[in-house]
C-alpha cells in the first residue's frame, strides 16, 4: 500500500525512484510507525499522507545544482528524520549528519541510519544553540536544512551558524512563508545571509501553501551567535 503511494506520489511531483530507493522509504515508514507506537513520531500515519506530507515534502527541498554528490548536509531539530533521512535516499552521495535534541529520537535515527544501510551519516543528540557552537559543526555545511522547527527569525539563529560561507540554509515552510519572511529580514542578515530566493511548492493532490526558502550565506555569522540555548525562541531578533 505505501510502496504505491509513494511511487505514485514522487511520480506525481516529478520524481523518479528506483526500487531500491523505494524499497528504502517503505522500510524507513515501517520503522517510523513501529517506533510512533512507543514515542511521539508523528501524528501522520496513513499511507498516502505519510508518502506525501512526510517523504515528498521533504524531497521538495532538492535541487540538483545544490544536491551533489561530496555536498555536506546538516538536518537542524531533525526529529523523526524529516527532511534529512529522505533526501539521503535520493541523494546517496550526500554527506549528512541528524542532529536533534533529544536522545530518544536520536535512537530512532540511528536504527534508521542502520537498517537502511545508510552511509555517511552522523547522528548527534545536541540542541541547535549548543551544537553550532562547537568547532567540529560551526560553519562545517555546504547547506544546513530544517522543517517544521521554528519561525524563520529564529530557525535562522539556530541554522545559519552551521553553514559555510557561500553556502546555503534552506528552509520548508508552510503558508505563512511570506509573513515569515518580512519578519526575518535582519536576523538573515545578522546570521550573515545576503542573496534569498523563494520557491514555491505543490505537493500532489494538496491546496495547500507551501515553499522553500533558499539563504546564501556570505558573511561569517558572529561569535555572539547563536546565543545561549533558549534565548532565540524567547527573544528573536526582529
Amino acid at each position: 500500500m505505501f510502496l504505491e503511494e509513494m511511487r505514485k506520489a514522487a511520480a506525481a511531483y516529478g520524481l523518479s525512484l528506483s526500487d531500491e530507493q523505494l524499497r528504502q522509504f517503505d522500510q524507513y515508514q515501517r520503522l517510523l510507525l513501529a517506533w510512533n507506537e512507543r514515542m511521539n513520531l508523528t501524528a501522520i500515519t496513513e499511507p498516502r499522507e505519510v508518502a506525501v506530507k512526510h517523504m515528498v515534502d521533504s524531497l521538495s527541498a532538492y535541487t540538483p545544482e545544490l544536491f551533489h554528490d561530496g555536498v555536506s548536509v546538516i538536518d537542524v531539530g531533525t526529529g523523526a528524520g524529516f527532511p534529512g533521512i529522505p533526501l539521503k535516499i535520493f541523494c546517496p552521495g550526500i554527506h549528512l549528519t541528524l542532529m536533534d535534541a533529544l536522545q530518544k529520537r536520536v535512537h530512532f535515527l540511528q536504527t534508521v541510519v542502520d537498517d537502511l544501510g545508510l552511509e555517511a551519516v552522523s547522528c548527534v543528540h545536541a540542541r541547535a544553540e549548543e551544537g553550532a557552537r562547537q568547532k567540529a559543526y560551526r560553519e562545517q555545511y555546504d547547506i544546513a536544512v530544517s522543517r517544521a522547527v521554528a519561525r524563520l527569525s529564529v530557525l535562522a539563529e539556530y541554522c545559519m551558524p552551521f553553514v559555510k560561507r557561500g553556502g546555503y540554509f534552506l528552509a520548508l515552510k508552510g503558508a505563512k512563508y511570506e509573513e515569515e519572511l518580512r519578519e526575518a529580514g535582519k536576523a538573515l542578515k545578522v546570521m550573515g545571509g545576503s542573496g534569498m530566493e523563494t520557491r514555491r511548492v505543490a505537493l500532489p493532490g494538496l491546496d495547500d501553501v507551501r515553499a522553500v526558502i533558499a539563504v546564501h550565506k556570505t558573511m561569517p555569522t558572529p561569535k555572539a551567535y547563536p546565543r545561549k540555548a533558549g534565548t532565540p525562541a524567547k527573544k528573536p531578533i526582529l
